[in-house]
C-alpha cells in the first residue's frame, strides 16, 4: 500500500510558511508500513488542485491533502474535492453544532463566514477537530482513499495520529473497493543520537552499515552539533524487524559508545537532566556569550527544578566581579574571553548557588567583536565540580551568531554529560 501527500496553499509555494506537515505525515506513514513515493505542493487554485488529485489517484492508494479547509474564500479544498468526486456539498448539522460550541466556549458568536466549514461532500466520513474548527474528511473514491486534513500542524498532528492512522495503518483500512488489503509490512525505526563528532567522522566509523541494502538500512542525518544514525527495517513480522534493528544497534553502540547521548526522541538536555537526577547532582550556570541559552535548554526538560538551581547572565565585567567573584586583575591581564575568566565564572556560580556543578561560558558570538588573537567563534567553557579540580576547554565555532551560541551550549551540555 502506498500514499501520496498534496500540500495546499499559495503561502507554501512562496516560502512564507515552512511545510512541516509533509515531513510529519511521511514519518508517521512510514512507521505504519505505508510507502510514500510522491509529495507535491499546489497553490490555492481549483484547476491545479484537481489536476494534482487526478495524477495522485492514478498512482497511489491513499491521497492525503493538507490545508484549504478554513473559512476564507481562498480555502478551496472542500469545493474542489466535492466536484472532483461528483458529490454535492451539504450542511452537516453535527459539524455546525461543534462550530457553535467552539466559539461559545470562547465567549463568541459563530462568525457567518465560519459556517461554510460545516458544508462537506454528501455521505463522506468526517473527523472531529479537537483543537481548531476545520473537520477532517475520509473519502472512498473508485477503490482509492482521499484524506483531507487541516493545514495548521497543531490541528493536523493530533487528528492524524489519533483518528486517521487507525483507518489506514497495518492493513485495517476498511475499503469496499480494490485497495490492496494484503497483510501490511511493518516498518520499525531506531534513531541513535550522537554529539561530539562531525558527520564525516561518523560516516567513517559506520561506513559499512550505511551501505546496507533493504530490508534493513541505516541513514545518516547531520544537524548543528549533532549527527543521527537512523536504522530502518521492513518485514512482515514486527519481531523480525526489531531483531534486525537490534543487531545493527549493537554494532553502532560498540563503535560510537562515548558519543551516543540518546535515542529516538531524546534531546541532549533531557539526557543530561536524567543523569543529573540519577546522580542527585545540582547545577548552576554563568553565561556571557550564550546569553541564557544554556539555562533555557537545561530548564526545557520537565522536572528540571530538581537539579537546576541558578542561571546568571554575566555580560558585564562589573557583574562578573561583583556577583561571581572574578578577579579584576585576571580580567585586566587575560580579558573577559579567556580560560582564566571562564574558570572563575564556573567556580563563582557554583559557590554562589551552592551546587555540585558550576558552568562558566565566555566567548565571542559575533558577527563583530573578534580580533586576530581572539576571533569570532572563540568560546571558553569551564566546569567546576565539588569533587574535582575545575577544568576549561577552548572551542572555535563557525557560523552565525545564533549558530555559535547554540554550538557552545551543545558542547557545554556534552561536557556536563561526560563529567557528572
Amino acid at each position: 500500500m502506498n500514499a501520496e501527500i498534496i500540500s495546499i496553499g499559495t503561502e507554501l509555494l512562496l516560502g512564507h510558511i515552512v511545510n512541516t506537515n509533509t515531513a510529519f505525515l511521511s514519518q508517521k506513514l512510514a512507521e505504519a508500513g505505508i510507502d510514500v513515493y510522491n509529495t507535491s505542493v499546489v497553490g490555492d487554485n481549483p484547476r491545479r488542485l484537481a489536476e494534482s488529485l487526478k495524477q495522485a489517484l492514478g498512482r497511489s492508494d491513499i491521497v492525503i491533502t493538507t490545508g484549504g479547509l478554513g473559512p476564507t474564500v481562498d480555502d478551496i479544498t472542500i469545493e474542489t474535492v466535492s466536484k472532483f468526486i461528483g458529490k454535492r456539498v451539504v450542511l452537516n448539522k453535527a459539524i455546525l453544532k461543534d462550530l457553535k460550541a467552539y466559539f461559545q466556549l470562547r465567549g463568541m458568536k459563530l462568525p457567518t463566514e465560519s459556517i461554510r466549514q460545516a458544508y462537506i461532500p454528501e455521505g463522506v466520513k468526517w473527523i472531529r477537530n479537537m483543537v481548531g474548527t476545520a473537520p477532517g474528511l475520509i473519502i472512498y473514491y473508485k477503490g482509492k482513499v482521499i484524506v483531507c486534513l487541516p493545514g495548521p500542524p497543531r490541528e493536523l498532528n493530533p487528528m492524524f495520529e489519533n483518528k486517521i492512522i487507525p483507518y489506514i495503518s497495518r492493513g485495517r483500512l476498511n475499503v469496499p473497493y480494490s485497495v490492496d488489503n494484503r497483510k501490511s509490512w511493518t516498518l520499525k525505526t531506531r534513531t541513535i543520537k550522537i554529539t561530539g563528532l562531525a558527520e564525516s567522522q561518523v560516516n567513517k566509523l559506520a561506513k559499512d552499515l550505511l551501505e546496507l541494502n533493504p530490508p534493513t538500512t541505516v541513514g545518516i542525518y547531520a544537524k548543528l552539533g549533532e549527527v543521527d544514525l537512523k536504522i530502518m527495517s521492513k518485514a512482515r513480522n514486527e519481531n523480525i524487524a526489531v531483531g534486525a534493528i537490534r543487531k545493527i544497534e549493537k554494532k553502532i553502540s560498540a563503535r560510537l559508545k562515548d558519543y551516543i547521548f540518546g535515542y529516538d526522541n531524546d534531546t541532549l538536555e533531557s539526557a543530561v537532566g536524567k543523569l543529573l537526577i540519577s546522580k542527585k547532582n545540582t547545577i548552576a550556570v554563568a553565561e556571557s556569550c550564550t546569553g541564557g541559552l544554556l539555562s533555557s535548554r537545561l530548564t526545557d526538560t520537565n522536572g528540571s527544578s530538581a537539579y537546576f538551581m541558578m542561571g546568571l547572565i554575566a555580560y558585564s565585567n562589573l557583574v562578573k566581579v561583583a556577583r561571581l567573584g572574578v578577579d579584576e586583575k585576571v580580567l585586566m591581564k587575560h580579558g573577559a574571553v579567556s580560560k582564566e575568566v571562564a574558570c572563575q565564572m564556573a567556580s563563582g556560580i557554583r559557590i554562589l548557588a551552592g551546587t555540585d556543578i558550576g558552568i562558566g561560558i565566555t566567548g565571542i558570538a559575533g558577527p563583530a567583536g573578534g580580533t586576530r588573537n581572539k576571533p569570532v567563534g572563540l568560546v571558553y567553557i569551564a566546569l567546576d565540580k565539588k569533587s574535582r579540580a575545575p577544568f576549561v576547554r577552548e572551542f572555535r565555532f563557525k557560523g552565525t551568531r545564533e549558530e555559535v551560541k547554540f554550538q557552545a551550549t551543545q558542547v557545554a551540555l556534552d561536557l556536563i554529560r561526560k563529567n557528572i
